[in-house]
């Protein structure tokens, strides 16, 4: 028997609570991972509290990440004893998750621990900090240089916009980074950005083109934020595009596109293929000092994680949540 978040649901509607389960009730996969580290992101808590439709699939584990060692494995990639991390490929959604003490999933969805990091410091990176070292990527790939300007990254206190401030001040580029959160301006300086602003001058409703401030941004919110951000970015910069926290809408117009060339980048982290995901984590070895992690993330028990996630739906979480499935 093995510790788990279960989201279950009847006539009644959505149910929430730690269940006992037996590894009977696993679901299939050729990979069986003693999880020892999951984490709380912003779908885990919409799954959790039934405020968004995330769960496709009941009952269901939630938890898009986990860090854990193989015990039993028919894929070729891996064998028992082997440390692996796992982000993403509908986990939490169509296929049990990373909040329980026991996971069996696909072997093609795992990737090796990379040595920097131990399992909790991989935990508090998370699908965050490897959707942030994504948008980095894609910037840097894209051709965006420290010396053509400032980099924006909105919802900066968040665990992607954390992680992408301390990676992008580690690549050499000047960072601006855009909260809600005055308060929490000097752990965003502490990461690195040299600039805070306030969110409230991206939220609203903006005009289509606007002064160029930015070579290049990240993106974590979407809506007002997103089309203000696009309408700031300079001649032939790039935006990237990876989360929808104010909303899912894009109220722009094609203007800095065609008059500024513009460009928009869209980042999946889900079903991104083996080769983005180490190139990502590759990023993340070589750039993060693991020290910062100790600044950006929070660790809690399994049993906690339900309270939690009301907590980061309603805007009262830092950087990372970690949780210990084992305590």
């Amino acid at each position: 028997m093995s510790s788990a978040i279960l989201i279950e649901k009847g006539e009644s509607g959505q149910s929430v609570s730690v269940a006992s389960l037996d590894e009977s009730a696993l679901p299939e996969g050729d990979v069986t991972v003693d999880v020892e580290y999951s984490t709380l992101n912003y779908k885990d808590a919409l799954a959790i509290t039934g405020r968004g439709p995330v769960v496709r699939r009941f009952p269901m584990v939630p938890g898009i990440d986990l860090v854990g060692v193989v015990t039993e494995s028919t894929h070729s990639d891996w064998k028992q004893g082997d440390r692996v991390v796992l982000n993403g490929w509908g986990v939490g959604e169509t296929h049990w998750g990373g909040l329980a003490q026991r996971a069996r999933l696909k072997g093609d969805w795992l990737v090796p621990l990379p040595s920097a990091f131990t399992p909790s410091q991989a935990a508090a990176i998370g699908t965050a900090g490897y959707t942030a070292a994504l948008s980095v990527d894609a910037l840097v790939n894209f051709g965006v240089r420290p010396d053509q300007g400032e980099i924006l990254v909105t919802g900066a206190t968040g665990g992607v916009g954390s992680v992408a401030v301390a990676l992008l001040t580690k690549a050499g580029f000047t960072v601006a980074a855009s909260t809600g959160k005055a308060s929490e301006a000097d752990y965003l300086k502490e990461l690195g950005a040299s600039t805070v602003i306030d969110r409230a001058e991206l939220s609203g409703s903006g005009k289509p083109l606007q002064k160029e401030r930015w070579a290049g941004v990240i993106d974590s919110v979407g809506s007002h934020t997103l089309a203000n951000a696009t309408a700031q970015t300079r001649y032939r910069g790039a935006v990237t595009a990876c989360g929808l926290a104010q909303g899912m809408d894009f109220p722009a117009s094609v203007a800095p596109f065609i008059l500024r060339g513009v460009s928009l980048l869209g980042i999946d982290s889900v079903q991104a293929p083996s080769a983005p995901r180490l190139a990502a984590w590759a990023r993340l070895a070589a750039d993060l000092d693991p020290q910062v992690l100790g600044l950006i993330a929070e660790e809690i028990a399994l049993g906690e994680a339900i309270e939690a996630a009301g907590r980061l739906l309603d805007g009262k979480v830092r950087g990372r949540i970690v949780v210990d499935v084992n305590r």
